[in-house]
């Protein structure tokens, strides 16, 4: 599964996501965008699920409009140790439920 993870999550998250092809907002470049724009070019790019602690966004965006899976991670801040595990089977199963 190609994953992006938003610009507020550390970079390192990368390595928990095992067995997905993981980039980060800032190393495509798209660093400022804001959240629509962010998943129409993600989607467009082909990526299929967008990872962010950003609560708003569902409030924010009609993300039935985006062919992908938004995963908003709820922790007490987006520091590595305060998010939660990123198991590799439960984050599949989220990536691949019918809500997006």
């Amino acid at each position: 599964m190609r994953v992006l993870l938003d610009e507020c999550l550390p970079r390192r998250l990368k390595r928990d996501l095992v067995g997905h092809v993981v980039r980060t907002v800032p190393e495509i470049g798209w660093a400022s965008k804001r959240n629509g724009e962010l998943l129409r070019l993600a989607t467009d790019a082909g990526f299929e699920a967008f990872v962010t602690v950003d609560r708003k966004l569902q409030h924010q965006q009609n993300l039935s409009e985006f062919n992908i899976a938004v995963l908003v991670l709820v922790a007490n801040s987006n520091t590595l140790t305060d998010l939660p595990a990123a198991d590799k089977n439960r984050f599949g199963d989220a990536a691949n439920s019918e809500e997006r």
